[in-house]
């Protein structure tokens, strides 16, 4: 069941500030303003927050916990993006285009969720001159976030883009289970496996090799 609780703005307003403000550097009151508009939402571990083919009526940025984006295709779940602290976290072309999709979010521990809906994302864009750079600028971080994904798929091996992925959440293994790691990777659990094991023998003093 899902709990939902009013936003402490001023801490919620500096955690998205401070991820935003690498683009766009918007005074704190433009984003209490932002936050003000949604709410604060919990879910369980491993809890649907979108069902492949609904509607996207929420733009989700995680607070505390993670998640993950899943295709469904020929009976067989495929994971498109993991999502950590400080990123946004949902069905975004869903969401913008207000259409069905194929795209399921599902929670993958105990999460805290900012999320502001549709009608007031799309309210904020157009009332307010901040509130227009503001939702742009949400948009164009996911766009780069995006981009920068599909190029290491099409340019980095599975072993590099784990590496990669490591150092950016070094706690992905405790975090994430191993499955949905390797659908991301586009490997078996299998040959994930096989990469793990490499990369620690690599770690290792020669002498205990």
């Amino acid at each position: 069941m899902i709990t939902t609780s009013k936003p402490n703005i001023k801490d919620i307003s500096v955690q998205i500030k401070s991820v935003f403000d690498n683009y766009f550097q918007a005074p704190i009151e433009a984003w209490e303003g932002f936050v003000k508009l949604g709410e604060v939402v919990n879910f369980k571990k491993e809890e649907v927050i979108k069902q492949s083919f609904s509607t996207e009526k929420y733009l989700y940025f995680i607070l505390k916990g993670s998640g993950g984006i899943f295709l469904w295709n020929k009976n067989n779940s495929i994971c498109l993006d993991i999502c950590y602290e400080n990123e946004f976290l949902g069905d975004y072309m869903s969401f913008l285009t207000q259409e069905d999709s194929p795209i399921e979010v599902i929670t993958f521990e105990p999460t805290v969720l900012f999320r502001i809906s549709s009608a007031n994302f799309n309210q904020m864009s157009k009332e307010n001159p901040l509130g227009v750079n503001i939702c742009r600028h949400a948009a164009e971080g996911l766009f780069i976030h995006k981009q920068k994904q599909q190029i290491d798929i099409l340019s980095k091996t599975p072993e590099e883009r784990y590496h990669d992925l490591q150092t950016k959440y070094p706690n992905v293994l405790q975090r994430t289970p191993q499955k949905y790691i390797s659908s991301y990777l586009g490997i078996t659990p299998q040959s994930l496996s096989r990469i793990r094991r490499r990369l620690t023998k690599e770690k290792l003093p020669k002498g205990n090799c």
